[in-house]
């Protein structure tokens, strides 16, 4: 494919790109690789009970299907049957590329079809991968924030290994510049709303490599999921479907024959260049604008798919939502800055596990009215959660798309739990742990792009666990409510204490606070609010007043596999428990302790981050 810009060689019958030249370079893509192993998509997958393997999906049949003074368009197809059972995943594959005339870069979308009555199996991960030249691209960025020089492959071959294989330290890198960091892809990751555009800048000459992604709506669970973007190598992803700060459960599962297609993408490769003696940022700069312009031109007109609808055959959801909590206000007030969108129906919060159709999302305006735009026909749920509200709201009845048609909605009320008024409280309701107290890194492992930015960011250091030992080394956290801060004095996560004989023992945390007498129209039950940011094979058991009490006075049971501790996230998935507090187990009146024990510890990541804690006083009786 050749448009004067840029030239792309894309293997038949295959669909493998193996070279992309562009300025002066006559490969971008790492020519040290053998033509398979440079530009392709790529699929984790397993039967039920298998293991799971990795599927390149090339294809077995090439077509044009449009070429043009505008536009060339591409199709390289496999389609399945059974004497693949076993040794491909049972899909259609449909791989389309696309060039435009002037602009400087590709479009890549795919389109997954399972036929009813087709074997089951289970999707892990779904991406599009480019390695690119290490001697050329040195320099990576990811926002105006997040970009450094970085360490080449052989860097992290010569390296320590850390706690898992990801994470490296650097102990004799080619710049010596980077000695004693830590390199790990998952420092990286971003949340998927966030995720524009990333990649790399090669100095010499000076090229960009860019991966834009205009539109969240075929990516996996939500605009909170985060997942990998450009790391070492050099790569650049862009990533469909994982388990990555969710848990191997959340991926899509295929059973009975079930029928299903989806189109992934597109996203555009972006390319873009200087003159020699330019500022090399402006490449970033530049990569930014380009964004900017392919997210406003989205739904793309040019896909000759019937399977990738314009925008004229796409619909609209209006509303406004409203928040009624009357231990705050007697009026309702504005879900200011709500997340609300559109995915296909389940259950309340679903969203954030739902990987096999479509979503849509937008962020509602100060007075809470919200727009959703070019939403795909089909059936769908709204869904939202509102910053400083615990919970999810979900509208009762289901949403139907048809083409251009408007769904207005008028004005929605979510009522967020709530049984009585707010005793104290611990964190903000935001669905993530940032705002507690989180450490600087160990000396040792120190990744420097996270040393000069926003300290929100600070999570995003290696081995953050271990640093609870160091603050709590005998005795585990207090925190004395009207007393203590939960910006210096709660720890972002309640993980496990490493002992001497190198084994792991579970962690207590306590809360002490003084209850006033009850009165006599109360009915003596208190709840307790525990919103949780995330979960890594743990169980939260939480106690009052007696830590011996066995059972527990309530426990979670076995919870999470979001692995967001160990992968530097600040939260996974979400979760909400409500707690029922008989009088009898406080002291009206007098000091009171609640106690929260993680008890799996099996590893230094078995973990909870909380989200936000609330003791809520004893509801009104009659």
């Amino acid at each position: 494919m050749d448009n004067g810009l840029l030239r792309v060689t894309i293997s038949v019958p295959g669909g493998i790109v193996t070279a992309i030249q562009y300025s002066s370079l006559d490969n971008l893509l790492e020519v040290l690789n053998e033509e398979e192993n440079r530009g392709y998509w790529d699929t984790v997958w397993n039967e039920p009970g298998r293991i799971s393997t990795m599927d390149r999906m090339e294809g077995t049949a090439f077509k044009v299907i449009m070429k043009n003074e505008k536009q060339i368009e591409l199709s390289f197809t496999r389609t399945w049957n059974y004497s693949f059972q076993g040794n491909a995943i049972p899909l259609n594959i449909d791989k389309r590329f696309i060039m435009l005339h002037g602009i400087h870069g590709l479009y890549c979308y795919a389109i997954y079809e399972h036929l009813e009555g087709w074997p089951d199996f289970n999707i892990n991960e779904t991406r599009i991968v480019f390695k690119l030249r290490k001697d050329k691209f040195h320099y990576m960025a990811l926002s105006d924030t997040r970009q450094r020089m970085m360490p080449m492959p052989e860097d992290r071959a010569k390296g320590q290994p850390l706690a898992y294989p990801e994470a490296v330290l650097l102990t004799n890198p080619t710049n010596p510049d980077l000695k004693g960091e830590v390199d790990d892809k998952y420092q990286y990751s971003c949340n998927v709303e966030d995720n524009k555009v990333h990649g790399w800048i090669s100095a010499d000459p000076p090229v960009g490599f860019w991966m834009i992604t205009p539109s969240y709506e075929f990516v996996a669970g939500g605009p909170l999921k985060q997942d990998l973007t450009s790391h070492v190598g050099p790569i650049t992803l862009a990533m469909f479907i994982s388990a990555h700060y969710s848990g191997e459960d959340t991926g899509p599962m295929f059973r009975n024959g079930e029928p299903w297609k989806k189109v992934f993408g597109p996203v555009f490769i972006y390319l873009n260049s200087l003159s020699p003696g330019k500022d090399l940022q402006s490449l970033w700069e530049d990569a930014k604008y380009q964004a900017s312009i392919q997210i406003a031109s989205w739904p793309y007109t040019f896909p000759a798919s019937e399977d990738f609808p314009s925008s004229y055959q796409r619909g609209i959801v209006t509303g406004r939502l409203l928040v009624q909590d009357r231990y705050i206000s007697e009026e309702n007030s504005s879900a200011a800055f709500a997340y609300v969108g559109v995915a296909p129906p389940g259950e309340l919060g679903s969203w954030q596990r739902e990987c096999k159709g479509y979503q849509f999302w937008t962020r509602a305006s100060a007075d809470g009215s919200f727009s959703i735009r070019d939403i795909r026909v089909g059936d769908y749920n709204l869904y939202a959660w509102v910053p400083g509200f615990i919970g999810d709201y979900k509208y009762d009845f289901s949403i139907t798309i048809t083409p251009g048609n408007n769904v207005s909605l008028g004005d929605l009320v979510y009522k967020p739990p709530r049984d009585g008024p707010t005793l104290w409280e611990i964190g903000i309701p935001d669905r993530s742990a940032s705002e507690f107290y989180v450490p600087d890194p160990n000396p040792k492992y120190v990744n420097k792009l996270y040393v000069d930015i926003p300290m929100r960011l600070v999570f995003r250091q290696y081995g953050l666990w271990e640093r609870y030992a160091d603050f709590y080394p005998h005795e585990d956290l207090i925190y004395t409510v009207n007393s203590s801060d939960y910006r210096n004095d709660w720890f972002f996560a309640h993980v496990t204490r490493k002992t001497e004989k190198n084994t792991y023992q579970a962690t207590t945390w306590q809360i002490l606070f003084t209850l006033e007498k009850m009165n006599q129209t109360q009915n003596g039950t208190y709840t307790l609010r525990l919103a949780i940011a995330s979960a890594t094979e743990s169980e939260l058991q939480v106690r009052f007043n007696n830590p011996n009490v066995n059972p527990p006075h309530f426990s979670t049971g076995l919870i999470g596999k979001d692995n967001a501790i160990a992968r530097h996230g600040i939260h996974g998935l979400y979760r909400l428990f409500s707690v029922a507090v008989e009088s009898e187990w406080l002291v009206a009146g007098g000091n009171n302790t609640i106690i929260l024990t993680q008890s799996r510890h099996s590893t230094p990541f078995n973990g909870i981050m909380y989200d936000y804690i609330r003791l809520e006083g004893a509801s009104q009786g009659s």
